[in-house]
């Protein structure tokens, strides 16, 4: 073999399987930092397991087992260092959604949303991602943060047989506020208060510096130890007050309660499943889950389709093992950065460390208050509502407002319907864009029209409107130029609009020339031999040729002009 092909094929390799790029330089030093770093993402991310599996309507193991998968996945195919796969909230969401509290529709929906992803990845359909616009996503973030947040609110106050759907949920939990546990009250906003406190305290610890005195810095160390884990500890406190409550005899707390012990077995995932004496088929499955395998796999793709492949293939063997749909998480990617990982190896770290908790510490969980893990979620969700989204659409650009309102709205009775008529919405405003460009006017002896951004066929119409109203139809009629510097592109339509606006031109004994053309447009102007067709390098040269002044004479192409004289016009860089 070649040495040019082989080191291409090694290049190729390592493009594939970006482990090979870095684990071949691994050092001791990045050891040390991978480890904490997974050890903090690990703290972080058992409890909010245990809670997004509340979310998501599914058992708490559901949420351990799909939280290990993503590191060991993204361990040998991931391409960013701070990246971190697991249950979020959104997601978990979504999955409660469409999965009818269903452990086997959810680990078919991971099954089938990590194809579809392998496939968008495969097919590069990036684009489609790139219609949902940042208004879109911000509007049903924000209503899912709030969706989520009070969703939690009859766990934090110890309510029972509350529905899930939002409306009902707010009208059940208003109307049986009586009813609440006074024990998990207390609990869960002491635990709410406790984690923002942390939270503060991590935001304020000073950058450490090689002059810190060593007791500084084990000061510091100590701290930003404490305020990273700040999930894990503060569950674990509430878990050893229930315990302490339970040992006495008392019952204050509702309780997590048992969870299944030991490692998922490694299985296919359900293509179909027994309920009540009767099978449910695959194609039924699907039916069921309807548009989520649309939604699912395109929400947890939103933020780069760079990493698609990795995604899919973490929900593909995840479903192996019992997963429901996992993402990229930003808090827990946060965490990651902030600790200082080196490589994508403290993924590693974080998989073994929840692999061991559902083998060791599944007994404990038992203790788990939940209005502890229902404070966990709470503060997790809060920063999730962008506050200031509003104003600075307000202040930049507030036609945006209307598909943000319109998705946060609609996103509370469907997750689906708020992404659709945001989408739908945003669409409209861009093609309205389109077929009505923004067009400065120069008015004067001479019309001089230049589109601001660009000329596409729905805008023909616009454009001979405008043309015929402010130079035809004056008195007299007067020439015009038609600046094209934004233009990049025609079609066909454009082309018979234009021909249709010459000869309205040589009606009235007045000319239209055109300015400022590209190549590519020039080509395909000259090519159609549109009647009467005129232009100019400059604007000066047009309206020196229209005012009749001496010397420029316009670039015409006559009816009699030959192909070859064509051709020599676009080889001059200056014209003829």
């Amino acid at each position: 073999m070649a040495p040019d092909t082989h080191c291409c094929s090694r290049a190729d390799l390592r493009r594939r399987l970006p482990v090979l790029a870095w684990l071949p330089n691994y050092s001791l030093r990045w050891l040390r930092m991978d480890v904490i770093a997974g050890l903090s993402v690990g703290l972080t991310v058992i409890p909010q397991a245990l809670a997004y599996a509340e979310v998501a309507g599914l058992p708490p193991q559901y949420g351990l087992y799909s939280a290990f998968m993503g590191c060991f996945v993204y361990f040998v195919l991931g391409t960013s260092r701070d990246v971190t796969l697991g249950p979020t909230a959104i997601m978990s969401l979504l999955v409660s959604y469409y999965t009818f509290r269903e452990p086997a529709y959810a680990v078919l929906l991971a099954f089938l949303s990590g194809c579809i992803q392998l496939a968008m990845g495969l097919l590069h359909l990036g684009f489609l991602l790139d219609f949902i616009s940042c208004p879109v996503i911000k509007g049903f973030t924000s209503a899912a943060s709030i969706t989520i947040g009070f969703g939690q609110v009859k766990n934090l106050l110890g309510l029972q047989n509350i529905p899930r759907q939002f409306f009902l949920q707010v009208y059940h939990t208003f109307l049986h506020i009586g009813e609440t546990r006074v024990g998990d009250a207390i609990l869960g906003l002491v635990c709410m208060v406790l984690l923002l406190v942390l939270k503060l305290m991590r935001e304020h610890i000073p950058p450490p510096h090689p002059e810190m005195p060593l007791g500084v810095k084990f000061s510091r160390g100590l701290v930003w130890t404490v305020t990273t884990a700040r999930n894990a500890l503060v569950v674990s406190f509430a878990a050893l007050i229930a315990y302490a409550f339970e040992v006495t005899g008392s019952h204050p707390f509702i309780l997590t309660g048992k969870i299944a012990q030991g490692l998922p077995p490694v299985r296919m995932p359900p293509f179909s499943v027994t309920t009540d004496n009767k099978t449910i088929s695959f194609s039924e499955m699907v039916q069921d889950m309807g548009v989520g395998l649309a939604v699912v796999p395109l929400m947890g793709l939103l933020e780069t389709i760079a990493v698609a492949k990795s995604f899919g293939l973490t929900n593909v063997l995840g479903s192996l093992v019992s997963s429901y749909p996992v993402t990229g998480s930003f808090g827990r990617t946060a965490v990651n950065a902030q600790t200082g990982v080196c490589t994508p190896a403290g993924g590693l770290v974080t998989g073994v460390l929840v692999l061991l908790s559902l083998d060791y510490l599944t007994l404990l969980f038992y203790y788990i208050p939940k209005s502890a893990l229902a404070a966990v979620i709470i503060m997790a969700v809060a920063p999730l509502f962008d506050v200031k989204i509003f104003r600075r659409l307000w202040l930049v650009q507030r036609l945006d407002l209307l598909p943000l309102c319109v998705t946060f709205l609609l996103s509370f009775w469907e997750i689906q319907y708020g992404i659709l008529a945001g989408t739908l919405v945003s669409l409209l405003i861009l093609l309205h864009s389109v077929a009505r460009p923004k067009t400065q006017v120069s008015e004067g002896q001479i019309l001089v029209l230049q589109p601001a951004s660009g000329l596409h066929f729905p805008a023909v119409d616009a454009l001979r409107e405008a043309m015929t109203k402010r130079a035809l139809e004056a008195s007299p009629p007067r020439s015009a130029v038609l600046e094209c510097t934004h233009v990049s592109n025609i079609d066909y339509t454009v082309i018979l609009g234009l021909g249709e606006l010459l000869e309205d031109f040589q009606k009235k004994g007045v000319t239209l020339a055109f300015v400022g053309l590209q190549v590519p447009v020039l080509r395909t102007l000259l090519a159609a031999d549109l009647k009467g067709f005129q232009y100019f390098t400059t604007l000066e040269e047009a309206e020196k040729s229209l005012q009749q002044e001496p010397g420029t004479q316009p670039y015409s192409i006559r009816e009699d002009t030959a192909p070859e004289h064509r051709s020599s016009l676009l080889k001059s860089p200056s014209g003829p």
